[in-house]
This record gives C-alpha cells, structure tokens and sequence, in this order.
C-alpha cells in the first residue's frame, strides 16, 4: 500500500460521488457489507492484480484483453507493448474501463483516461522502482517499446466483504 491518507480520501470520495449516481441495479448488488472502502481496497488490491482491460476501436468496437494491474496511489497503473492494439487504440482514444474480479471475494469497476508515462514524469520513478520490486527486473527489457500506462479514474466501484477480505 502506497496511499497517503490524502490519496485515500480522495479515491473514497470519487467511490463516494458514484454510488448514489449508479442504477438500482448496481446499488442492489453492491450494498451495505458488500460495499467496499477505499482504506480496505488500498489494502486489498496489492501486488499483481490482473485487469480486464476495455478500449475501442477507431470503428466503435469494443476489445478486451488483460493487463498487470497494480494499484498505486489510487490509480491502475499498468505496461504494454507499445506496439499492441490496446496501445493504439489508447493513444488515439484514451477513454478505458478496467476490471479486477476475483470471483465473489472482490470486484473493482473503474472507468476513466489513460495516460502514457514517460522518463519525465514526477511519478515514473516510483513506479519503475516498484516494477522492479515486484518483477524482479524492469519492465522496460522486456520488449524494444514498453510503455508505462496509468489509469486516471472518473468512476470506481468495488465491493467485496471487509471483514474477510481484512481477516476481521
């Protein structure tokens, strides 16, 4: 867990601002016990998760694929081949919607833009550090043209039950 007591509240703020704004349907399912926090996601949804991962097509159709999802600062960040369609399609259109599901235990349902991250920004160097903590070696070499990729959320979801998710 990376979040700063600020990043949290700010992410359970967002978590906070979409619920009462979703459909009955969603608010039925995720509700009460089953609605989870931002403190317990942030604990969590640690280390590799893996993301489905939607884009679009420049024809309107929608693809899917998976990505490492790791979630730091309260943002997915993820890496590709710069050469993949889902970098295309996120260069041209960087609106995405991400998924991390695992089974009834938890669920996490963000939309929002994609950013590239290159050398230059403030924050790649934590992350390329982190990448390195967890892999084992940089993303970078695993390819001639990885690209680091964030996920900046306009609308997360999530629900799993906190007490067994947090041992309590």
């Amino acid at each position: 867990m990376r979040e700063t007591a600020a990043e949290v509240r700010e992410l359970q703020a967002l978590m906070d601002a979409v619920y009462p704004g979703s459909t009955e349907h969603l608010r039925n399912i995720i509700k009460g016990q089953k609605q989870l926090s931002a403190a317990a996601l942030v604990q969590v949804a640690t280390g590799m998760c893996v993301l489905s991962l939607a884009t679009v097509t420049a024809k309107g159709e929608p693809r899917i694929s998976a990505v490492d999802g790791h979630l730091l600062h309260g943002r997915w960040v993820f890496t590709t081949s710069g050469s993949a369609a889902k970098a295309r399609h996120l260069r041209a259109r960087p609106a995405a919607s991400a998924a991390y599901i695992d089974g009834e235990r938890i669920g996490v349902f963000t939309h929002g833009a994609v950013e590239f991250l290159t050398e230059k920004d403030p924050d790649f160097a934590e992350i390329e550090e982190y990448m390195v903590g967890h892999y084992g070696e940089s993303p970078s070499g695993w390819g001639p043209d990885i690209v680091y990729l964030r996920l900046q959320p306009t609308w997360i979801a999530a629900y799993g039950n906190e007490r067994k998710l947090l041992g309590g």
